[in-house]
């Protein structure tokens, strides 16, 4: 049996932990694959992320933060990113991707999250200029993109519920890999990036998981648990 961690604080009324299991549950029955997945708070992880961890083939930083434990949050995506560990991380798992990374990979130290600290004069994730809470919105996926094969199409719809993204700033990073753009908004924003060279590295600041509300499977997810199994 396969087993995903889904690395978060869970709420009943956060409409993407609600989500996620049915998304989870359709993609594992359209593979034909057994999949157990596991909540785990960021409270409960510790400092010892290599044990907490051990077993799961996949892991997923999910939406809902601020987190009860930012470092926790941050240690698994390392883990999974240095280990070469299946990882998917959505809205909230998109911006401490961003986090984990602009600290192991580009050199920032103490990147900043301008939710946890709106006195950063260079965040790495800042506030949107227009929020995305409960909207949907076009997506651009960039043309040879891992993502853009996954989907099989350049255009997409996807919602989100969030109000903090990657600054334009730390956005022009991502023109040199290996970490790179995955897909656009029609304004330009990054809304996905993908890790070159990691079997699959994955985070996107909307929630694909929503799809499964509307009893819709969605290919990221898809290939998330295929890649895990």
């Amino acid at each position: 049996m396969r087993r995903i961690a889904l690395v978060g604080d869970f709420r009943p009324e956060v409409t993407a932990h609600r989500a996620i299991p049915l998304a989870l549950g359709r993609a594992a029955t359209d593979a034909s694959v057994t999949l157990r997945w596991d909540w785990i708070d960021t409270a409960t992880i510790g400092r010892n992320i290599e044990a907490r961890l051990a077993g799961y083939t996949g892991v997923w930083v999910v939406p809902a933060s601020p987190y009860a434990d930012t470092g926790a949050a941050l240690a698994a995506i390392r883990h999974a990113r240095v280990n070469q560990i299946p990882f998917l991380g959505t809205c909230g798992g998109f911006q401490h991707a961003m986090l984990e990374y602009a600290a192991g990979c580009w050199g920032v130290s103490d990147p900043a999250h301008a939710e946890l600290s709106p006195e950063a004069d260079d965040p790495v994730i800042a506030p949107l200029s227009c929020g995305l809470v409960e909207v949907k919105g076009d997506i651009q996926l960039v043309p040879g993109s891992r993502l853009a094969t996954i989907y099989g199409i350049l255009e997409t719809t996807e919602g989100y519920h969030c109000n903090y993204g990657l600054s334009q700033r730390y956005a022009a990073r991502l023109e040199s890999g290996p970490l790179r753009v995955g897909a656009r908004d029609t304004a330009g924003d990054v809304r996905a990036v993908e890790l070159d060279g990691h079997p699959f590295y994955f985070a996107t600041l909307f929630q694909p998981e929503r799809s499964a509300l509307a009893e819709r499977s969605h290919p990221l997810i898809a290939a998330f648990v295929r890649a895990a199994a």
